[in-house]
């Protein structure tokens, strides 16, 4: 493994174990409060939002975000 791969921690990681892994932590209702993409207020499934994050690059950095957000808060706990 390169020395990149390791400090990145995204890195072997899915976007669909990441959306998990954020829908079980926080429900899709508090998801959608705090980051407003209607695939996650609006009816969501993880079919759906997967779709929508792999076209639209801004809401998936917001979601990679987020995930590295509460990776930090629960390094601290």
């Amino acid at each position: 493994m390169t020395k990149s791969g390791r400090q990145d921690p995204l890195h072997g990681i899915t976007l669909e174990m990441l959306l998990t892994r954020l829908v079980e932590k926080y429900g899709w209702p508090e998801l959608a409060s705090r980051i407003d993409i209607n695939c996650f207020a609006k009816d969501p499934s993880m079919a759906s939002s997967l779709k929508f994050l792999r076209k639209t690059p801004w809401a998936r950095q917001r979601v990679e975000a987020l995930y590295l957000q509460s990776l930090k808060a629960e390094d601290k706990d």
